[in-house]
Protein backbone atom coordinates (compact mmCIF):
# COMPACT_ATOMS: atom_id res chain seq x y z
CA UNK A 1 0.00 0.00 0.00
CA UNK A 2 2.79 2.72 0.89
CA UNK A 3 4.62 1.90 -2.62
CA UNK A 4 1.35 2.34 -4.54
CA UNK A 5 1.02 5.48 -2.22
CA UNK A 6 4.12 6.73 -3.39
CA UNK A 7 3.56 5.77 -7.36
CA UNK A 8 0.61 8.07 -7.22
CA UNK A 9 2.16 10.83 -5.55
CA UNK A 10 4.78 10.72 -8.46
CA UNK A 11 2.65 10.47 -11.02
CA UNK A 12 0.16 13.55 -9.53
CA UNK A 13 3.34 15.86 -9.20
CA UNK A 14 4.61 14.73 -13.19
CA UNK A 15 1.03 15.61 -14.15
CA UNK A 16 0.80 19.13 -12.06
CA UNK A 17 4.67 19.73 -14.32
CA UNK A 18 2.90 19.31 -17.14
CA UNK A 19 -0.04 21.15 -17.00
CA UNK A 20 2.40 24.07 -16.07
CA UNK A 21 4.15 24.00 -19.07
CA UNK A 22 1.17 23.88 -20.79
CA UNK A 23 -0.59 26.26 -19.40
CA UNK A 24 2.79 29.05 -19.96
CA UNK A 25 2.36 27.51 -23.98
CA UNK A 26 -0.99 28.33 -23.84
CA UNK A 27 -0.94 31.71 -22.21
CA UNK A 28 2.06 33.03 -24.89
CA UNK A 29 -0.29 31.38 -28.16
CA UNK A 30 -2.94 33.26 -26.88
CA UNK A 31 -0.89 36.74 -26.02
CA UNK A 32 0.78 36.25 -29.78
CA UNK A 33 -2.99 35.72 -31.12
CA UNK A 34 -3.98 38.98 -29.59
CA UNK A 35 -1.01 40.61 -31.35
CA UNK A 36 -1.67 39.50 -34.10
CA UNK A 37 -5.28 40.62 -34.61
CA UNK A 38 -4.30 44.25 -34.30
CA UNK A 39 -4.64 44.38 -30.43
CA UNK A 40 -2.08 47.24 -28.57
CA UNK A 41 -2.07 45.13 -25.38
CA UNK A 42 1.17 46.58 -24.01
CA UNK A 43 4.00 43.00 -23.41
CA UNK A 44 5.79 44.63 -20.14
CA UNK A 45 4.05 44.01 -16.09
CA UNK A 46 4.27 47.73 -16.01
CA UNK A 47 1.22 48.37 -18.78
CA UNK A 48 -1.17 45.91 -17.40
CA UNK A 49 0.06 42.49 -18.45
CA UNK A 50 0.37 40.04 -15.81
CA UNK A 51 2.44 37.12 -15.56
CA UNK A 52 -0.20 33.56 -15.78
CA UNK A 53 -0.54 32.24 -12.12
CA UNK A 54 0.58 28.69 -11.95
CA UNK A 55 -1.45 26.57 -10.15
CA UNK A 56 -0.64 25.07 -6.77
CA UNK A 57 -1.26 20.97 -5.31
CA UNK A 58 -4.30 22.35 -3.98
CA UNK A 59 -5.65 24.65 -6.54
CA UNK A 60 -9.26 24.42 -7.09
CA UNK A 61 -9.26 26.36 -10.23
CA UNK A 62 -7.58 24.15 -12.91
CA UNK A 63 -7.11 25.81 -16.01
CA UNK A 64 -7.26 29.69 -14.47
CA UNK A 65 -8.70 32.09 -16.65
CA UNK A 66 -6.94 34.32 -18.81
CA UNK A 67 -6.47 37.90 -17.24
CA UNK A 68 -8.65 40.75 -18.84
CA UNK A 69 -6.32 43.08 -20.40
CA UNK A 70 -6.53 46.45 -18.15
CA UNK A 71 -6.14 48.51 -21.80
CA UNK A 72 -9.95 49.04 -22.53
CA UNK A 73 -9.47 50.68 -25.58
CA UNK A 74 -8.06 47.77 -26.95
CA UNK A 75 -10.13 45.19 -29.25
CA UNK A 76 -10.05 41.77 -29.30
CA UNK A 77 -11.52 39.29 -31.70
CA UNK A 78 -14.77 38.48 -30.45
CA UNK A 79 -14.11 34.24 -31.78
CA UNK A 80 -11.14 34.16 -29.56
CA UNK A 81 -13.90 34.78 -26.16
CA UNK A 82 -16.02 31.65 -28.05
CA UNK A 83 -15.96 28.23 -26.47
CA UNK A 84 -14.77 25.51 -29.19
CA UNK A 85 -18.47 24.69 -29.32
CA UNK A 86 -19.83 28.13 -30.04
CA UNK A 87 -17.55 28.30 -32.75
CA UNK A 88 -18.13 25.22 -34.36
CA UNK A 89 -21.91 26.04 -34.19
CA UNK A 90 -20.89 29.63 -35.78
CA UNK A 91 -18.69 28.18 -38.41
CA UNK A 92 -21.80 25.55 -38.75
CA UNK A 93 -24.64 28.39 -39.55
CA UNK A 94 -21.99 30.24 -41.45
CA UNK A 95 -21.85 27.01 -43.67
CA UNK A 96 -25.50 26.04 -44.03
CA UNK A 97 -26.26 29.95 -44.93
CA UNK A 98 -23.96 29.24 -48.11
CA UNK A 99 -24.80 26.31 -48.90
CA UNK A 100 -28.63 27.36 -49.32
CA UNK A 101 -27.63 30.21 -51.46
CA UNK A 102 -25.88 28.30 -53.61
CA UNK A 103 -28.47 25.20 -53.71
CA UNK A 104 -30.98 27.52 -54.46
CA UNK A 105 -29.52 29.75 -56.81
CA UNK A 106 -29.16 26.69 -59.00
CA UNK A 107 -32.33 25.56 -58.72
CA UNK A 108 -34.42 29.14 -59.23
CA UNK A 109 -31.93 29.23 -62.59
CA UNK A 110 -32.97 25.49 -63.71
CA UNK A 111 -36.69 26.63 -62.88
CA UNK A 112 -36.56 29.65 -65.19
CA UNK A 113 -34.98 27.58 -67.72
CA UNK A 114 -37.35 25.19 -67.89
CA UNK A 115 -40.41 27.99 -67.78
CA UNK A 116 -38.40 29.66 -70.95
CA UNK A 117 -38.13 26.14 -72.65
CA UNK A 118 -42.15 25.77 -72.83
CA UNK A 119 -45.46 24.71 -71.96
CA UNK A 120 -44.32 20.66 -72.63
CA UNK A 121 -41.24 20.68 -70.36
CA UNK A 122 -43.44 22.19 -67.71
CA UNK A 123 -45.63 19.64 -68.15
CA UNK A 124 -42.86 17.23 -67.76
CA UNK A 125 -41.64 19.11 -64.78
CA UNK A 126 -44.80 18.74 -63.36
CA UNK A 127 -45.17 14.92 -64.00
CA UNK A 128 -41.95 13.86 -62.03
CA UNK A 129 -42.14 15.89 -59.27
CA UNK A 130 -45.74 13.88 -58.82
CA UNK A 131 -43.87 10.67 -59.33
CA UNK A 132 -41.27 11.98 -56.61
CA UNK A 133 -43.63 12.52 -54.25
CA UNK A 134 -45.73 9.50 -54.86
CA UNK A 135 -42.51 7.37 -54.43
CA UNK A 136 -41.81 9.31 -51.12
CA UNK A 137 -45.14 9.02 -49.30
CA UNK A 138 -45.40 5.19 -50.29
CA UNK A 139 -42.02 4.14 -49.56
CA UNK A 140 -42.41 5.81 -45.74
CA UNK A 141 -45.54 3.37 -45.38
CA UNK A 142 -43.71 0.62 -47.02
CA UNK A 143 -40.76 0.55 -44.92
CA UNK A 144 -42.52 0.31 -41.53
CA UNK A 145 -44.00 -2.82 -42.71
CA UNK A 146 -41.16 -4.41 -44.40
CA UNK A 147 -41.09 -7.25 -42.70
CA UNK A 148 -44.78 -8.12 -43.08
CA UNK A 149 -44.91 -7.11 -46.55
CA UNK A 150 -41.42 -8.93 -47.69
CA UNK A 151 -42.84 -12.13 -45.98
CA UNK A 152 -46.17 -12.83 -46.96
CA UNK A 153 -47.66 -10.05 -49.27
CA UNK A 154 -46.89 -10.55 -53.06
CA UNK A 155 -46.34 -7.73 -55.39
CA UNK A 156 -47.16 -5.32 -53.35
CA UNK A 157 -44.92 -2.52 -54.93
CA UNK A 158 -46.43 -3.15 -58.09
CA UNK A 159 -50.01 -2.87 -57.67
CA UNK A 160 -48.85 0.44 -55.82
CA UNK A 161 -47.56 1.80 -59.21
CA UNK A 162 -49.64 0.39 -61.28
CA UNK A 163 -52.86 2.53 -59.58
CA UNK A 164 -50.00 5.72 -59.77
CA UNK A 165 -50.10 5.23 -63.19
CA UNK A 166 -54.18 4.12 -63.66
CA UNK A 167 -54.92 7.68 -62.10
CA UNK A 168 -52.08 9.44 -64.08
CA UNK A 169 -53.47 8.30 -67.49
CA UNK A 170 -57.43 8.64 -66.49
CA UNK A 171 -56.29 11.95 -65.39
CA UNK A 172 -54.44 13.45 -68.45
CA UNK A 173 -56.29 11.72 -71.12
CA UNK A 174 -58.66 13.93 -70.37
CA UNK A 175 -56.88 16.62 -70.57
CA UNK A 176 -55.07 15.81 -73.55
CA UNK A 177 -57.86 14.75 -75.38
CA UNK A 178 -58.76 18.34 -74.85
CA UNK A 179 -55.78 19.67 -75.84
CA UNK A 180 -56.51 17.82 -79.17
CA UNK A 181 -59.80 18.84 -79.52
CA UNK A 182 -59.32 22.77 -79.83
CA UNK A 183 -55.73 21.97 -81.92
CA UNK A 184 -57.00 22.13 -85.59
CA UNK A 185 -52.99 20.59 -86.26
CA UNK A 186 -53.82 17.72 -84.53
CA UNK A 187 -57.19 16.46 -85.44
CA UNK A 188 -55.92 13.50 -86.91
CA UNK A 189 -54.90 11.97 -83.81
CA UNK A 190 -59.06 12.00 -82.39
CA UNK A 191 -60.02 8.49 -84.00
CA UNK A 192 -57.11 7.76 -81.14
CA UNK A 193 -58.23 9.68 -78.60
CA UNK A 194 -61.67 8.15 -78.29
CA UNK A 195 -59.94 5.27 -76.97
CA UNK A 196 -59.09 6.88 -73.95
CA UNK A 197 -61.87 6.16 -71.78
CA UNK A 198 -62.04 2.50 -72.95
CA UNK A 199 -58.52 2.12 -72.21
CA UNK A 200 -58.63 3.92 -69.06
CA UNK A 201 -61.02 1.76 -67.78
CA UNK A 202 -59.38 -1.44 -69.07
CA UNK A 203 -56.07 -0.60 -66.77
CA UNK A 204 -58.11 0.28 -64.18
CA UNK A 205 -60.04 -3.43 -64.27
CA UNK A 206 -56.93 -5.09 -64.53
CA UNK A 207 -55.40 -3.62 -61.58
CA UNK A 208 -58.21 -3.73 -59.41
CA UNK A 209 -57.98 -7.71 -60.53
CA UNK A 210 -54.53 -8.53 -59.33
CA UNK A 211 -55.53 -6.65 -56.51
CA UNK A 212 -57.78 -8.97 -55.24
CA UNK A 213 -55.81 -11.74 -56.45
CA UNK A 214 -52.73 -10.80 -54.07
CA UNK A 215 -54.89 -10.89 -50.93
CA UNK A 216 -53.77 -13.42 -48.15
CA UNK A 217 -55.65 -15.01 -45.71
CA UNK A 218 -54.63 -13.83 -42.46
CA UNK A 219 -53.68 -10.49 -44.01
CA UNK A 220 -56.44 -9.06 -45.81
CA UNK A 221 -57.47 -6.36 -43.24
CA UNK A 222 -53.79 -5.62 -43.58
CA UNK A 223 -53.89 -5.12 -47.21
CA UNK A 224 -56.64 -2.76 -47.22
CA UNK A 225 -55.19 -0.50 -45.04
CA UNK A 226 -52.40 -0.36 -47.39
CA UNK A 227 -55.05 0.22 -50.55
CA UNK A 228 -56.65 2.74 -48.45
CA UNK A 229 -53.41 4.54 -47.92
CA UNK A 230 -52.31 4.24 -51.73
CA UNK A 231 -55.53 5.99 -52.77
CA UNK A 232 -55.18 9.02 -50.08
CA UNK A 233 -51.92 9.51 -51.13
CA UNK A 234 -52.63 9.39 -55.08
CA UNK A 235 -55.44 12.01 -54.12
CA UNK A 236 -53.08 14.14 -52.23
CA UNK A 237 -50.43 13.82 -55.71
CA UNK A 238 -52.70 13.71 -58.68
CA UNK A 239 -55.84 14.90 -57.57
CA UNK A 240 -54.32 17.95 -56.08
CA UNK A 241 -52.05 18.16 -59.47
CA UNK A 242 -55.27 17.38 -62.20
CA UNK A 243 -55.68 20.69 -63.27
CA UNK A 244 -52.20 21.91 -62.97
CA UNK A 245 -51.36 21.25 -66.60
CA UNK A 246 -54.66 23.09 -67.37
CA UNK A 247 -52.80 26.20 -65.38
CA UNK A 248 -49.78 26.04 -67.77
CA UNK A 249 -51.45 26.34 -70.62
CA UNK A 250 -54.12 28.95 -69.63
CA UNK A 251 -50.94 30.88 -69.42
CA UNK A 252 -47.52 29.85 -67.58
CA UNK A 253 -48.21 33.19 -65.45
CA UNK A 254 -50.65 31.18 -62.99
CA UNK A 255 -48.18 27.99 -62.66
CA UNK A 256 -45.11 30.47 -62.54
CA UNK A 257 -46.18 33.33 -60.31
CA UNK A 258 -47.34 30.68 -57.27
CA UNK A 259 -44.07 28.62 -57.43
CA UNK A 260 -42.28 32.06 -57.05
CA UNK A 261 -44.32 32.93 -54.08
CA UNK A 262 -43.84 29.79 -52.06
CA UNK A 263 -39.97 30.26 -53.19
CA UNK A 264 -40.23 33.52 -51.87
CA UNK A 265 -41.39 32.86 -48.38
CA UNK A 266 -39.41 29.85 -47.89
CA UNK A 267 -36.40 31.87 -48.23
CA UNK A 268 -37.25 35.09 -46.39
CA UNK A 269 -38.33 33.39 -43.65
CA UNK A 270 -35.33 31.67 -43.80
CA UNK A 271 -33.17 34.41 -43.32
CA UNK A 272 -36.07 36.34 -40.95
CA UNK A 273 -35.53 33.39 -38.62
CA UNK A 274 -32.16 32.96 -38.41
CA UNK A 275 -31.51 37.32 -37.86
CA UNK A 276 -34.47 37.85 -36.00
CA UNK A 277 -35.85 34.65 -34.44
CA UNK A 278 -36.69 34.67 -30.85
CA UNK A 279 -35.68 38.15 -30.01
CA UNK A 280 -38.71 39.17 -29.77
CA UNK A 281 -41.36 36.85 -29.68
CA UNK A 282 -40.18 33.96 -27.15
CA UNK A 283 -43.10 31.60 -27.44
CA UNK A 284 -42.61 28.39 -29.65
CA UNK A 285 -44.18 28.44 -32.88
CA UNK A 286 -44.81 25.17 -33.53
CA UNK A 287 -44.26 22.15 -31.72
CA UNK A 288 -43.89 19.81 -34.77
CA UNK A 289 -40.70 21.80 -35.99
CA UNK A 290 -39.10 23.34 -33.05
CA UNK A 291 -36.99 25.59 -35.56
CA UNK A 292 -39.19 27.58 -36.49
CA UNK A 293 -39.90 31.22 -35.24
CA UNK A 294 -42.77 33.58 -35.21
CA UNK A 295 -40.24 36.31 -36.50
CA UNK A 296 -39.24 34.20 -39.35
CA UNK A 297 -42.76 33.18 -40.35
CA UNK A 298 -44.26 37.07 -39.84
CA UNK A 299 -41.11 38.23 -41.81
CA UNK A 300 -41.95 36.00 -44.67
CA UNK A 301 -45.28 36.89 -45.08
CA UNK A 302 -44.66 40.40 -45.54
CA UNK A 303 -41.56 39.86 -47.88
CA UNK A 304 -44.10 37.24 -49.49
CA UNK A 305 -46.87 40.25 -49.81
CA UNK A 306 -44.22 43.10 -51.49
CA UNK A 307 -42.84 40.71 -53.42
CA UNK A 308 -45.78 39.09 -54.85
CA UNK A 309 -47.85 42.98 -55.39
CA UNK A 310 -45.01 44.23 -57.62
CA UNK A 311 -43.62 40.54 -59.44
CA UNK A 312 -46.76 40.16 -61.03
CA UNK A 313 -46.94 43.54 -62.05
CA UNK A 314 -43.63 42.36 -63.87
CA UNK A 315 -44.76 39.19 -65.45
CA UNK A 316 -48.04 41.07 -66.69
CA UNK A 317 -45.75 42.44 -68.99
CA UNK A 318 -44.71 39.52 -70.94
CA UNK A 319 -46.89 37.45 -73.45
CA UNK A 320 -45.29 34.65 -72.75
CA UNK A 321 -46.47 34.35 -69.20
CA UNK A 322 -50.09 35.98 -70.05
CA UNK A 323 -51.17 33.87 -73.21
CA UNK A 324 -53.07 31.00 -73.56
CA UNK A 325 -52.01 28.11 -75.85
CA UNK A 326 -53.13 24.46 -77.06
CA UNK A 327 -49.87 24.11 -79.01
CA UNK A 328 -47.74 20.98 -78.15
CA UNK A 329 -44.45 22.80 -79.30
CA UNK A 330 -40.74 20.84 -78.34
CA UNK A 331 -39.25 24.27 -79.35
CA UNK A 332 -40.58 27.44 -78.22
CA UNK A 333 -42.06 29.89 -80.01
CA UNK A 334 -42.98 33.65 -79.75
CA UNK A 335 -46.83 33.50 -78.16
CA UNK A 336 -49.40 36.44 -79.47
CA UNK A 337 -52.26 36.83 -78.30
CA UNK A 338 -55.06 39.41 -77.06
CA UNK A 339 -54.12 39.96 -73.55
CA UNK A 340 -57.36 39.51 -71.38
CA UNK A 341 -58.23 42.59 -68.89
CA UNK A 342 -56.74 41.31 -65.97
CA UNK A 343 -53.37 42.05 -67.62
CA UNK A 344 -54.25 45.79 -68.78
CA UNK A 345 -53.53 48.66 -66.25
CA UNK A 346 -56.40 50.19 -64.68
CA UNK A 347 -57.20 53.76 -62.89
CA UNK A 348 -58.18 53.18 -58.88
CA UNK A 349 -59.91 55.90 -57.02
CA UNK A 350 -59.32 55.54 -53.71
CA UNK A 351 -62.76 56.64 -51.06
CA UNK A 352 -62.54 59.75 -50.07
CA UNK A 353 -64.63 59.04 -46.90
CA UNK A 354 -61.58 56.89 -45.77
CA UNK A 355 -59.56 60.11 -45.68
CA UNK A 356 -61.88 62.24 -43.43
CA UNK A 357 -60.59 60.02 -41.08
CA UNK A 358 -57.02 60.97 -41.55
CA UNK A 359 -55.46 64.36 -40.08
CA UNK A 360 -54.79 66.70 -43.11
CA UNK A 361 -51.04 66.75 -42.10
CA UNK A 362 -51.04 63.51 -42.38
CA UNK A 363 -53.02 62.96 -45.79
CA UNK A 364 -50.35 66.23 -47.31
CA UNK A 365 -47.78 63.45 -46.98
CA UNK A 366 -48.67 60.86 -48.82
CA UNK A 367 -48.16 60.68 -52.74
CA UNK A 368 -50.63 61.08 -55.55
CA UNK A 369 -53.01 62.75 -53.31
CA UNK A 370 -54.91 65.51 -55.17
CA UNK A 371 -56.59 68.15 -53.27
CA UNK A 372 -60.06 68.88 -55.03
CA UNK A 373 -61.95 71.91 -54.19
CA UNK A 374 -65.00 73.66 -55.19
CA UNK A 375 -65.04 76.60 -57.01
CA UNK A 376 -67.34 79.91 -55.66
CA UNK A 377 -69.07 77.67 -53.38
CA UNK A 378 -70.86 75.57 -55.44
CA UNK A 379 -70.29 71.45 -55.25
CA UNK A 380 -71.03 70.53 -58.45
CA UNK A 381 -68.02 72.56 -60.02
CA UNK A 382 -65.23 70.97 -58.32
CA UNK A 383 -61.18 70.86 -59.93
CA UNK A 384 -57.99 70.39 -58.05
CA UNK A 385 -56.96 72.77 -56.02
CA UNK A 386 -54.80 75.84 -56.59
CA UNK A 387 -52.60 77.74 -54.19
CA UNK A 388 -54.14 81.03 -53.35
CA UNK A 389 -57.00 80.82 -55.17
CA UNK A 390 -59.83 82.61 -53.13
CA UNK A 391 -62.52 81.21 -54.89
CA UNK A 392 -62.00 77.90 -53.78
CA UNK A 393 -63.00 75.71 -50.77
CA UNK A 394 -61.76 72.51 -49.81
CA UNK A 395 -64.29 69.79 -51.04
CA UNK A 396 -62.39 66.35 -51.04
CA UNK A 397 -59.09 64.45 -51.13
CA UNK A 398 -58.59 62.34 -54.12
CA UNK A 399 -55.75 59.36 -54.63
CA UNK A 400 -55.89 57.45 -58.12
CA UNK A 401 -53.55 54.77 -58.74
CA UNK A 402 -53.14 52.84 -61.87
CA UNK A 403 -53.12 49.26 -61.06
CA UNK A 404 -53.39 45.67 -62.34
CA UNK A 405 -55.75 43.96 -61.43
CA UNK A 406 -53.72 41.12 -61.35
CA UNK A 407 -51.65 42.88 -58.45
CA UNK A 408 -55.23 41.88 -56.13
CA UNK A 409 -55.15 37.98 -57.06
CA UNK A 410 -51.30 38.06 -56.24
CA UNK A 411 -52.18 39.55 -52.64
CA UNK A 412 -54.53 36.39 -52.13
CA UNK A 413 -52.01 34.55 -53.26
CA UNK A 414 -48.88 35.74 -51.40
CA UNK A 415 -50.78 35.72 -48.05
CA UNK A 416 -51.92 31.50 -49.15
CA UNK A 417 -48.18 30.98 -50.10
Amino acid sequence: RSNNNNIMEQLASSLRRRGRRILVEEHDQQHDSVSEVGCDRPADKSAGLQPLPLPSDSSSDYPPPLPPASNSSSTINPRLMMSPNSIRKDESRARKIITRIISGVIMISLFIGIILSGHVYVCALVFVLEVLLFRELVTVRYHCNFDRIDRTIPLFRTTQWMWFFVAIFYTYSEFAVEMIKNNTKLHDLLEYAQLAPMLAFSLYTGTFVLTIATMQTGHIRFQLNQLCWTILVLCLTVGQCKYIMHNIYNGLIWFTLPILLVITNDIMAYFSGITFGRKFIHRPFIELSPNKTWEGFIGGGIFTLIVGFYLSRFLAKFTWMTCATNQFALFPEKLECEVENIFHEATIFFPPQVFDLCPNALIRLLPNVVEICSVGGNTDNVTACVAGAADQKHHHYELALGIIPIQFHAISLSLFA
